[in-house]
């Protein structure tokens, strides 16, 4: 009996010790659609996270800790998006890869922001995001008056004397991205003959697209979501129209092949250079690939930002969130998609969008680097 007690004593113990362990580890998050129309693109941040946290802990962690990671979904929709951010900062979760869509990651930051919460979006591209003085927001990726700019610019010496139309699709992202663009062409010259808006999660364009046939539109740029693109590409091509379609960064996920078929060749859309083709990436992406992913789209962009997070972190010394920022912004930090700066907002220094054309078996290449 007395060598049963001195084994459950050991086995308390050991949980115990097990439980502290395990209590020593430091809680981070990605937050982003994991349902929704735009799940593809939070299947790419959750895999990004989930290979970053794997790789910073088998690499000892930060500042002697573990990290776990809580994957939380937004759906994209705005309201869901502030009540996840309450949840983390009353959690006292100190940083959170998030999110996705400009309409969930602007109102999330407010919250971050008054819970102390670290916030870098691999992917929102409303420059609103970093324009309110907030002290908890960066940013990996560029921005919509850089991406507006360089499709203006790519629409303005490719369609020189064409008819353009410019959709959007009222949301922060969309109309943003659309009015960017339209204020970048228009001061190159090019009046669009048609600005229109639909409605995100439409499915019939059929009355939209008879308005872009009767005014002979060789060029329609859509401020919008890869789903609702991809409906106004199929009816546009089922009434004959051999338009061209344009778009933003939403593009970059194979689902948009997947709604158009062939029929989206010659889709373009703007989007950094490709992280996948760097050598910095190298490694990882043969990582993803073993395990049977492809780390497109905002894939790589979420693992920068965990390794972003984890360098200023032990940079700092701790996981204080405005002690990390500080470090954050005074340093220069190696990632997956190369070297990050960044300014007083949490915008990064170096950034480029370039021009991307999608091929009829589903895939898409670069046709054009930033300013042609």
């Amino acid at each position: 009996m007395k060598s049963l007690k001195l084994i459950g004593l050991a086995f308390g113990a050991s949980l115990a010790l097990s439980s502290a362990a395990f209590a020593q580890d430091v809680s981070v998050a990605v937050a982003g659609p994991m349902t929704g129309g735009e799940s593809a693109f939070g299947r790419q941040m959750k895999n990004g996270a989930e290979m970053a946290v794997t790789d910073i802990n088998a690499a000892g962690g930060v500042n002697g800790k573990k990290l776990a990671l809580s994957v939380e979904d937004d759906a994209c929709d705005p309201k869901q998006a502030r009540s996840i951010a309450e949840k983390i900062a009353g959690a006292k979760i100190p940083f959170v890869a998030g999110h996705y869509c400009s309409s969930s990651s602007i109102p999330a930051s407010e919250a971050y922001a008054d819970g102390n919460v670290l916030q870098i979006t691999p992917a929102s591209t409303n420059p609103l995001f970093t324009e309110r003085k907030l002290w908890n927001v960066a940013r990996v990726c560029g921005r919509d008056d850089q991406q507006g700019l360089i499709a203006a610019q790519y629409i303005a010496k490719n369609f020189k004397g064409k008819n353009i139309a410019i959709l959007n699709d009222k949301t922060t992202y969309g109309k943003g991205l659309a009015d960017e663009t339209k204020k970048a062409l228009n001061k190159a010259g090019v009046i669009e003959k048609m600005y229109e808006s639909y409605n995100k999660g439409d499915k019939d364009f059929n009355a939209i697209v008879s308005r872009l046939k009767r005014d002979n539109i060789d060029l329609v740029y859509v401020g919008g979501y890869h789903q609702e693109s991809g409906l106004i590409l199929r009816q546009m091509r089922d009434q004959g129209l051999k338009t061209v379609l344009m778009a933003g960064d939403a593009l970059a996920d194979k689902e948009y092949a997947s709604i158009t078929g062939p029929a989206g060749e010659g889709t373009l859309f703007t989007f950094g250079p490709d992280p996948r083709n760097k050598p910095t990436a190298k490694k990882i992406v043969e990582a993803f690939k073993a395990k049977g992913i492809d780390p497109e789209g905002y894939t790589l962009y979420t693992y920068a930002a965990m390794q972003v997070w984890s360098q200023a972190a032990k940079k700092a010394g701790t996981t204080d969130p405005k002690k990390v920022m500080a470090a954050m912004k005074a340093g220069k930090w190696d990632t997956v998609i190369g070297p990050i700066e960044y300014d007083a907002k949490g915008d990064i220094k170096q950034i480029d969008y370039v021009v991307y054309k999608w091929d009829a078996k589903g895939g898409y290449s670069e046709i054009a680097g930033s300013g042609t």
